[in-house]
C-alpha cells in the first residue's frame, strides 16, 4: 500500500509539473514568435524539461523537511521515471507515424503541426535523464537549486488547492493505474518469453491460406 501511495503521489507530481511546464513552454513560444523549433532546439528543451522533472522527483524522494534520502522511494521513483520516459518515446513514435500515414508532406499547415521526432535524440535525452537521476541521488545536495525548489513548492501549493488539487489527484490515480498495468505487462512478457509468434500457427493451422485460392 505504501508503494501504491508513493506512485500515486508521483502521478500527482508529474501531472502538476506538466501543467507548470506547459505554462513555461507557452512563454517560450511567445518569445520566439511561434517559430517552429529545429530538432536540436526541440531536444535541448526536452532535456531541460526532463532534468527538472528528475530533479523535482529527487526532492520528493529526499524530503526537504526530513533531510534524508528514502532508498525505497528512490528505487520506485527511478523505475517510474524510466517507464514514464519510455512511454513518452512510444507516444512520440505513434504521433509521428500517424502524421506520416496521412501524407501531409504537401500540406504546409499540417507540416507545422507534425511533431519533431528523432529516435536517436530521444534515446540520448532519456539516457542523460537517467544519468542525471543517478547523480542527483548520489549527490542530493545539488538537487536543491532555485528553479527546482520553485517547481517543488509550486507543486505542493497547487496540490493543496481544493479544486485544482482534486483534479490533479484524479490524474495521479489514473497515472498510478497506468504504471501498475505497464509493470504487470512487462512481468508477464518476461515470464511468457515475449509475444507469441503466430507464423508457424498460420502455416499449420486449420485457417491457413490455400495457395490456389483466387485473390480478388
Amino acid at each position: 500500500m505504501i508503494i501504491f501511495n508513493f506512485i500515486f503521489q508521483l502521478g500527482v507530481v508529474f501531472a502538476i509539473f506538466s501543467f507548470l511546464w506547459f505554462l513555461v513552454h507557452l512563454g517560450i513560444v511567445f518569445l520566439t514568435g511561434g517559430r517552429r523549433k529545429s530538432v536540436t532546439e526541440t531536444y535541448i528543451l526536452k532535456f531541460i524539461r526532463y532534468f527538472f522533472l528528475v530533479d523535482v522527483t529527487v526532492l520528493f524522494c529526499y524530503g526537504i523537511n526530513e533531510g534524508v534520502l528514502n532508498l525505497n522511494k528512490t528505487v520506485i521513483a527511478g523505475l517510474v521515471l524510466l517507464t514514464y520516459f519510455i512511454g513518452k518515446l512510444q507516444n512520440a513514435q505513434f504521433r509521428t507515424a500517424a502524421f506520416s500515414l496521412r501524407g501531409v508532406d504537401g500540406m504546409e499547415f499540417m507540416n507545422q503541426l507534425k511533431p519533431v521526432f528523432n529516435f536517436k535524440a530521444e534515446a540520448i535525452v532519456i539516457a542523460l535523464s537517467v544519468i542525471t537521476f543517478t547523480l542527483l541521488v548520489i549527490f542530493p545536495e545539488y538537487a536543491a537549486n532555485p528553479i527546482s525548489l520553485w517547481f517543488y513548492e509550486s507543486i505542493i501549493d497547487i496540490e493543496d488547492t481544493p479544486v485544482f488539487g482534486f483534479i490533479f489527484k484524479v490524474i495521479g490515480f489514473f497515472f498510478m493505474l497506468s504504471i501498475i498495468f505497464k509493470v504487470v505487462n512487462s512481468v508477464l512478457l518476461l515470464i511468457t518469453g515475449g509475444p507469441k509468434n503466430h507464423h508457424d500457427e498460420d502455416e499449420n493451422g486449420d485457417d491457413r491460406f490455400d495457395h490456389y485460392e483466387e485473390i480478388k
